[in-house]
């Protein structure tokens, strides 16, 4: 069972993402297609990375008890597009979460500066 114990960790970091993406509405609840094009997008990209690595010999798959040992593809594992959609996701969260924080800090330093506001 500890073969599984990697993914099903990815899937519950993705799990709360997508909590936490919900909540704020910042990628998906957001906009859902451009979310979905841009993950999927940033998924191709980086498995074509993979590939040439692979295909380079630079990366391979090694061994692990905590992994499925499932392969996509000669040292590819399962786990690898997981964890690749879970960065693009992340990343998205970041980057949208950040620009939302940043506005509504720039909000609340305009109204304490603004003397019309003041009551």
């Amino acid at each position: 069972m500890t073969g599984f114990a990697y993914l099903a960790g990815l899937l519950v970091v993705i799990g709360c993402m997508a909590l936490i993406d919900a909540r704020w509405r910042l990628v998906f609840w957001r906009a859902p297609l451009a979310a979905a094009l841009t993950i999927a997008v940033g998924l191709a990209f980086f498995l074509l990375w993979d590939a040439a690595g692979i295909a380079a010999g630079v990366f391979f798959r090694g061994s692990s008890a905590i992994v499925t040992g499932i392969e996509l593809a000669p040292e590819l594992p399962l786990e690898e597009p997981v964890f690749l959609a879970f960065l693009s996701y992340l990343t998205l969260i970041l980057v949208l979460g950040g620009e939302r924080a940043l506005a509504a800090r720039e909000r609340r330093v305009a109204a304490a500066t603004d003397p019309e506001d003041r009551s």
